[in-house]
Order: structure tokens, then C-alpha cells, then sequence
């Protein structure tokens, strides 16, 4: 339920070291567009009309600019949680992006000279979760003249829960909205650790609101902080409606919390409608004092945009005990030409298509039996969801499958799985040790999917890392903890206290000593699915961590696509930005970045000249290459 999905992936990276333009075809000069919103446009399509670029002269790209933020500076702890996670937005001639302590810059798109930067003082010597931000959103105040102050507005939620508003002509605070230009978001939330409730994906626009959820640090407690969602005045900042994903919560004893919004929200405002992914109730691996399904966690759910009235839900896990936080935006786009649709990408590698205006499968969905829990006071449920479409990641590895480096690293992996419950996806933690796979990172993580309309395809980056999951009775905690006794340093596992529940919770990645995982390669895949037929079309391994090997690696960063024929895509633990060919994946062009990408890149034209853009910061608790690096990449002049 944090806003990264990337708190365990740490353990395992830190020990690892529509138009077709055909060959041949002139690069024309293209229209001036933009990217208006994190995933592009309101319904996060991650796709690009332009074909400036293609598949005939992706080769050619060169490096047009890089800016540096200085946002690691001045050095301090937080640095080493610290990861650049941010796509930029295009609005009104000027670039916009978020650092990881919520700066906000604006910079001219065709030479990345800063025009303003805002600072909002986040307090560096104090405690967060997570120390990320995925990016900004602009309103534009309608009935405000040209001139006007703050009539094009910036909007970003802080690590330290805030949210702010600033003019996006001088990068100065808009002191009309909110107390001088901020709210303080922590109120009403039932505030229970103060850097743990905090906001790390831009909020949605629909017409004159602001909507924005929150990400809330996992497994500390069965009473954590309320994961309500809200919608504010864009021009006052008054609080306008407020949306509890789980109300039933408030009636458990000890009151259960979270179910909070952490990922980035879609919209519909044809149909005024926004879409909120969710994640778990609190804590993650014990789910016997919230008994039930769980409704609304993990969940999509629809409300309406201008009210907050509760339109559909859809349930992705029923009663979560994994850690399958709904982290993808949903993504919309039109089914078979005529119906309106959205796409859920899951950390199981399930692919749900539902009408988006009813919630209605337009692909078949089943409910299958699971195993159940042997852990006493565990109420698992008998069934969960199945999409008719093929998953993009495995569900199931024995102990005969296991994958070794050596003899001996496969013949240890193959122990720990034989030893461990491991039935397939959705085995319950337990006492003795479960092995989940998918593990918590995905499948599919906060990278999303990108959208190619005229082929009817969804590409995403997918994780492929078993963990190995033990319940610890509260009783119990000291003594095993001195059997890890380095775990506190997410180098080897993570403890979960789970105050208030019976058990604590231990995790780690399922890893042999040669530090590579148990579960055969790939271990990071760009995938793409045909939503009308189901199928998956292609798959093709990113980055790799054994030389001369197509091994893939875990990634955290999505996908975009262009008309251009082209996915361009970062997010592996390398520090390479690729080009694939949307109709059969092969790699076209990739260039090294002045530090890993852990983020989306974003592409648009300006005076003719069409640009790939791309935060390259790395990740702090993944232990990639760290830098504050935004670099461009356009043709050569003719």
C-alpha cells in the first residue's frame, strides 16, 4: 500500500550486480503537441500521435539537452530513499516536472534552460516512507484572463502531505488557494506517524477540482491512517467531497486503515467520471480482524467526478493478504470500436477489461478456488479473479522448476521452495513460510501500460521475483529476529510488525547466494497483449544482469508508444533507454543515460521538432545509479 511498490525489491537489486511510417519514409516536420497529464492525457493512454520519430529513423536520435536538478543537494539521509520517478508534462510551451522532495521546475522544451523552480522546504533531517514524486498537474482557471495571476496552476502533493498550487507563469505559490497557496492534508485522516501518510503521484483535474489520494507506509500497524480520497476547489482549495474506500473499517476492532489511492487516477469527464485504483486495508499479510472481501480495497472503483457518489467498484483480490496493491493507472480507450472500456494491469499479471460506464466485464472474468490458510484466526477467501486473457507473468513455480546459477544455488532454491507452501498464486502467508509468486512487486508495478489504438494493443514492463512470506506470532518476534538479524537493512529481508494484529510478518526475495532469483528468466519483461483477442502477442526480456545472457531484470518505470510504430522504455535496474518496435519487440535503438531511470518517458514537438524525454535519477532503496539528470533526445537537423 506505499506509494513505490519498491520497499522488498530493494533486497534483491542491492545483491545483483496510428499512422505507419514505412522504411525509407523522410522525417516530416510534425505538429506542435503536447503531453498534458502524467500518463499523457486524462485516460492514460501513454501514447503519442507524432511520427516525426519512427521506426525507419529511430536510430538517428541524439542527445538534444540535459538538465540537473540539484535536488540531492544539500546531501542527507534521505538521499539513500531518494528516486526520480517523474514524467514531465507539456503544457503551454513550458516543460513542468516534480523532483523526489517535491521541487517543481519549469523549463523551455527546446533547450531545458530552467525558467523557475518552486521549493516547497521539505523537511530533510525528518523521517518519510518514501521520498518520490511521479510528477505535477496543470488547470487552467477558465474564467481568469490571459494576464491574470495563477490562471494556469500547478498542482503536486508533497512527501510531507501537502498540497500545493502554483502560478505556472512565475513559479510563485497561488496564495488564493487553501492557506497561502497550500492545504494540509493530514487532517481527518486519523494521523497515526507523521512522514508515513504522505502523497507521491500527481492528483487528477476534472474541470474545476483537484482529486488527490494518498500513500501510506505499509505493515507498521493494524490501525493505520484512513486512505480517504478528496476533491478540492482548484481555485479556493476548499474541500469539496471526500470518498472513504473502506468505511466498513471504522467498525473493526482493533479499526482497521489504508485502502488508500496511492497510484495515479484516470478520467473520464465525457462521462464525469474518475477511476481510482486502491490498495490494501491494513496490515497487508494478516487479514483476521478484517474479515470479509474487503470492498473497496484493491479494487478500481468509478466515482463520479463532480460529486464523489460511488458509481461501480471492481474488486481485483478479494480479502488481500499479499500485498496486491492495485499500483497501475487504468488505462481507457474505446472497446471494438464503440464501447467505452478500461484496462486494469495487476501485480498478478492479470489484465481486466471492463465498460467503463457500468464496470461490466467486456472480457470474461472467473472465479476460481484458492488454497485457504492453515493460520489460526485467517479467514481466506475460497475464490478470486480470473481474467479470460492471457497473463503476462507466470502463477506458480515447484520446487523442480527452481533456476540456479550452480549445482548448488539451484539445489538450495529447490530445498526452500520444497519446505515452503507453495501452491500457486494465492497461497496464503503461514507459519511455516509461503512462497509468493508473483511477489509483491509485480507482475505489473506503478509503471503502468501504454496504449497502441490502431493495433488494439496494451504494452507494459512486467516483474517476475518469487518472495518468501512467514507470519511470526507477536510472542515470538525477538527470538526470530535474531536468526536475521541484518534485516533492518532491506539488504536481506523485512519485518513487518503488524502492531495490534497476532502476527508480525517477515519477507524477503526468494534469492540464492549468488544473489540471482530462484524463479527461472526472465526476471523483467516488455510485454504486449492484444485486448480484443486476449493473446499475448510478445515478449522480450529488459536488461539483463549476466553478460551475454537476455536475462531481463527487475524494473520499476512504464512504457510509452507513439504512432511512430515505437515503445520507448527505461524502468530497468540498468541505465538504458530502448526502442522497440511495437510490432514484434525488437530492441531498435537504446542509449545510456547519466544514471538509471526509474520512470516513464514522455515525447512531444515543439517548433516542429519532436523530443523523447526522460527522468534519469535512479533509486535510492534499489541501489541503481543515483543522479538528478532530465535528458532529450531528438533528430539531427537536416
Amino acid at each position: 500500500m506505499n506509494g513505490n511498490g519498491a520497499r522488498s525489491v530493494a533486497f534483491a537489486i542491492l545483491v545483483v550486480a496510428a499512422v505507419l511510417v514505412l522504411p525509407g519514409t523522410s522525417a516530416a516536420q510534425s505538429p506542435d503537441t503536447d503531453w498534458s497529464a502524467y500518463g499523457h492525457d486524462a485516460g492514460a493512454t501513454r501514447y503519442s500521435p507524432l511520427t516525426q520519430i519512427n521506426r525507419s529513423n529511430v536510430q538517428q536520435l541524439k542527445l538534444a539537452w540535459t538538465y540537473h536538478t540539484g535536488a540531492l543537494q544539500p546531501a542527507s539521509d534521505l538521499n539513500k530513499k531518494a528516486t526520480f520517478e517523474s514524467t514531465p508534462i507539456l503544457v503551454e510551451d513550458k516543460l513542468y516536472l516534480s523532483t523526489a522532495f517535491d521541487q517543481v521546475i519549469a523549463l523551455d522544451p527546446a533547450t531545458g534552460k530552467e525558467l523557475w523552480k518552486f521549493d516547497p522546504q521539505i523537511n530533510r533531517s525528518a523521517d518519510y516512507s518514501e521520498v518520490s514524486s511521479r510528477g505535477v498537474s496543470a488547470w487552467i482557471d477558465q474564467q481568469a484572463r490571459a494576464s491574470d495571476p495563477c490562471r494556469l496552476r500547478i498542482f503536486i502533493g508533497t512527501i510531507d502531505g501537502r498540497l500545493l498550487a502554483i502560478d505556472g507563469k512565475t513559479g510563485k505559490l497561488c496564495t488564493g488557494f487553501g492557506t497561502e497557496g497550500q492545504v494540509d492534508l493530514t487532517r481527518d485522516i486519523e494521523l497515526r506517524d507523521r512522514g508515513q501518510y504522505q502523497v507521491t503521484s500527481p492528483p487528477a483535474i476534472a474541470k474545476d477540482l483537484v482529486i488527490v489520494g494518498s500513500s501510506i507506509g505499509d505493515n507498521r500497524a493494524v490501525d493505520l491512517e484512513r486512505g480517504i480520497v478528496r476533491a478540492f476547489d482548484a481555485r479556493t482549495g476548499a474541500l469539496r467531497w471526500t470518498w472513504d474506500p473502506i468505511p466498513w473499517a471504522m467498525k473493526t476492532t482493533p479499526r482497521t486503515g489504508a485502502g488508500n489511492a496511492w497510484s495515479s487516477f484516470a478520467l473520464d469527464s465525457e462521462h464525469d467520471l474518475v477511476f481510482i485504483p486502491t490498495g490494501s486495508a491494513s496490515p497487508d499479510f494478516f487479514g483476521g480482524i478484517r474479515k470479509g472481501d474487503g470492498k473497496y480495497a484493491n479494487s478500481v472503483v468509478a466515482l463520479r467526478a463532480s460529486t464523489g457518489e460511488f458509481v461501480w467498484g471492481f474488486q481485483v483480490v478479494h480479502h488481500d493478504l499479499w500485498d496486491y496493491d492495485v499500483a497501475s493507472q487504468p488505462t481507457l480507450f474505446t472497446w471494438q470500436g464503440k464501447t467505452p472500456a478500461i484496462a486494469i494491469t495487476t501485480k498478478m499479471g492479470e489484465i481486466f477489461v471492463l465498460n467503463r460506464l457500468t464496470g461490466a466485464p467486456l472480457q470474461p472474468v472467473e472465479e476460481r478456488p484458492v488454497p485457504k490458510s492453515d493460520v489460526p484466526g485467517e479467514e481466506t477467501s475460497p475464490t478470486q479473479p480470473f481474467s479470460a486473457i492471457e497473463a503476462v507473468v507466470p502463477h506458480k513455480i515447484s520446487a523442480q522448476e527452481a533456476w540456479g546459477k550452480s549445482t548448488e544455488d539451484r539445489e538450495w532454491c529447490s530445498k526452500r521452495i520444497a519446505e515452503s507452501r507453495s501452491e500457486g498464486i494465492f497461497t496464503p502467508p503461514s507459519l511455516q513460510g509461503t512462497i509468493a509468486f508473483p511477489g509483491n512487486v509485480g507482475g505489473v508495478n506503478w509503471g503502468s501500460a501504454a496504449l497502441d489504438p490502431a493495433r488494439h494493443l496494451l504494452v507494459m514492463n512486467t516483474n517476475r521475483l518469487a518472495f518468501w512470506v512467514k507470519l511470526i506470532p507477536q510472542e515470538k518476534l525477538h527470538d526470530e529476529s535474531m536468526e536475521h538479524e541484518h534485516a533492518g537493512d532491506r539488504l536481506h529481508g523485512e519485518y513487518g510488525r503488524q502492531r495490534g494484529a497476532p502476527y508480525a510478518m517477515y519477507r524477503e526475495p526468494l534469492l540464492a547466494s549468488s544473489g540471482l532469483p530462484c524463479n527461472p528468466p526472465p526476471w523483467g519483461t516488455t510485454t504486449a497483449v492484444n485486448l480484443e483477442s486476449g493473446k499475448k502477442i510478445w515478449e522480450v526480456p529488459l536488461g539483463s544482469y549476466l553478460p551475454g545472457q537476455n536475462t531481463g531484470m527487475l524494473n520499476l518505470g512504464g512504457p510509452m508508444t507513439t504512432a511512430g510504430g515505437l515503445i520507448f522504455t527505461a524502468a530497468a535496474m540498468d541505465t538504458y533507454l530502448r526502442a522497440f518496435d511495437i510490432e514484434n519487440g525488437k530492441e531498435l535503438w537504446k542509449t545510456e543515460l547519466p544514471a538509471s531511470a526509474q520512470a516513464t518517458p514522455m515525447t512531444y514537438s515543439v517548433k516542429g521538432k519532436q523530443y523523447i524525454v526522460i527522468a534519469a535519477g535512479g533509486h535510492g532503496k534499489l541501489g541503481t545509479k543515483q543522479g538528478d539528470a532530465v535528458v532529450a533526445y531528438t533528430l539531427p537537423d537536416k
